[in-house]
């Protein structure tokens, strides 16, 4: 199993971001991962945001081996045809190693929307714009046109200059509800599960599998970690999440317990697990040094 960092987009501090990607780079982590949001989601407009994908062309200039993606853009805040263009680009300038990660978006992101005039598709309907978007994307990337659905135009391409991976860089699909699943099994190369135990990441897996049959699709898995040395230090760093008004949505526990999490999600099929690394500054160190060398 790889294993990935998200960047600290929300830091608004472009420094930062690429310090922790060359960090992350020397570390051994497998894959460097950025947010794609205008600005943090459940946050007033004025907190800051760095852009996705120029911030991770930066991250390719400051780095060498890391894969890049997003996780995940958006599909509906780019027309189709600029996504395939700036991915394949961004492909081609880090020497091919882009990870497109794309979703749907849900209510959450819906403040972005109308906070940048951006309209946002109803459920049902932004689930079959993501699978037009994923074969139009298919198609492009391979240098054919796109014939045109219902919510995605005909795009005629080419994309010059190409992506460097054959095919484009990889789709990733990003979501929990079993129709996304689907459309990854059916569309995509990948699929990523959010916060997911392992018991019931498998489950998903199964549901993903059925709908690929014989393609090979991966599926990765995300989520913020809060590692502590001991029980004592991780119950410490929890309190201090919690003054700070921050949601318990970030899984909790020692090193050892995350070598255990990950081991199971790689059990239950994880092919990546990419970690919001929380707490102090030093917690990639941490996981690199006490987690990654385990597994």
């Amino acid at each position: 199993m790889k294993i990935g960092t998200v960047l600290p987009l929300f830091s608004g501090d472009a420094r930062k971001v690429l310090d922790a990607a060359r960090e992350s780079e020397e570390l051994g982590f497998d894959g460097a991962f950025a947010f794609d949001h205008l600005f943090p989601p459940g946050a007033p407009s004025d907190r800051p945001s760095l852009e996705a994908f120029s911030t991770l062309a930066a991250v390719a200039a400051a780095t060498e081996r890391i894969a890049l993606g997003t996780l995940v853009a958006r599909a509906s805040l780019r027309p189709v045809g600029m996504l395939a263009k700036t991915a394949a680009w961004l492909d081609a300038i880090s020497g091919g190693r882009c990870i497109l990660g794309i979703g749907t978006g849900d209510a959450i992101d819906r403040p972005e929307h109308e906070t940048f005039g951006i309209p946002m598709l109803d459920r049902t309907d932004r689930r079959a714009h993501l699978e037009e978007t994923v074969e139009a994307l298919t198609a492009l990337f391979a240098g054919r046109p796109y014939p045109g659905g219902r919510h995605v135009p005909r795009i005629e391409g080419p994309i010059v200059p190409p992506p460097v991976q054959a095919g484009g860089p990889q789709i990733w699909l990003g979501g929990l509800a079993d129709p996304v699943l689907r459309i990854a099994g059916r569309r995509a190369g990948g699929w990523n599960g959010w916060g997911l135990d392992p018991k019931v990441f498998r489950a998903k897996v199964e549901v993903l599998r059925e709908a690929a049959g014989e393609r090979a699709v991966v599926p990765t898995w995300a989520g913020i970690v809060l590692v502590g040395r001991d029980e004592a230090e991780a119950q410490e760093l929890l309190a201090r999440r919690r003054e700070r008004g921050m949601a318990d949505e970030a899984w909790v526990g020692t090193s050892e317990q995350l070598v255990a999490l990950l081991s199971g999600l790689r059990d239950a099929g994880a092919g990546w697990a990419v970690l919001v690394a929380a707490g102090p500054a030093d917690r990639r160190r941490v996981i690199a040094e006490e987690v990654m060398t385990v597994l």
